[in-house]
């Protein structure tokens, strides 16, 4: 059931690129493909590359086709984080109590974790790394409340680069579209592995600041609380 129905967005962008211009095909598909994360990345930029090619436009028209999707894109992803953002305030809100961690906690960690320009750079790594799934680093950037001048404008700029090779692949590959891009989605699931495991070691590091004396006492400092007496 779940896969007949991203078969059919899949065929929804196919069909949506033999009625509009390639522009608007590659910044609705880029918005699309951000929205609904089980789409396979590549795509939307491949077909887009390949659409380019048969067309008979140059390499210079593979960078516009690149910036038009890296805004589609970016306005999809910062979607993905307000949602998990707005998410993520209800839903500690009211059961944080149950699931054991605050709202305020979450907070605080998401502070404790901006570190100013490394943060771009991180960012803009996992954008612009093709096999690195988007949606997931959206959601867990609108849990955290990463700072949004950083998260916009890496990934942008990593969306762009991601594009370029996406775009490329695309222009060059065409005997091969449908292969090249079953090749990339099999690795892309090596990418949810690394991000799974850096994911469970943000749970760790939150376990371990709320079960440790030290942990409490930082969150109780963060939180504006007197800070926990140690046990004897």
């Amino acid at each position: 059931m779940f896969s007949t129905i991203i078969d059919f967005f899949i065929d929804a962008l196919f069909q949506l690129s033999e009625v509009v211009p390639v522009t608007w095909f590659t910044f609705i598909g880029a918005f699309i493909e951000e929205l609904i994360a089980p789409i396979p990345s590549p795509i939307v930029m491949t077909l887009g590359g390949s659409l380019a090619a048969s067309q008979g436009s140059g390499w210079d028209w593979l960078l516009i086709l690149a910036l038009i999707g890296a805004v589609g894109k970016t306005i999809g992803s910062y979607l993905v984080y307000w949602l998990s953002d707005k998410g993520e305030d209800l839903v500690l809100t009211k059961f944080g109590k149950f699931l054991g961690v605050s709202h305020k906690e979450v907070e605080v960690i998401g502070k404790y974790l901006n570190h100013g320009w490394h943060d771009d750079i991180l960012l803009f790594l996992f954008r612009a790394v093709p096999i690195m799934p988007t949606a997931p680093v959206s959601i867990v950037c609108g849990l955290i409340k990463l700072n949004l001048r950083t998260y916009i404008v890496s990934t942008f700029f990593g969306t762009l680069v991601r594009n370029v090779f996406y775009l490329y692949l695309g222009y060059t590959s065409l005997d091969t579209l449908e292969s090249l891009n079953e090749g990339i989605d099999s690795l892309e699931k090596f990418g949810y592995i690394i991000l799974l495991g850096l994911i469970g070691a943000l749970m760790v590091f939150i376990y371990y600041q709320r079960r440790t004396d030290a942990g409490l006492k930082f969150l109780r400092k963060k939180l504006d609380q007197k800070p926990v007496s140690k046990k004897k």
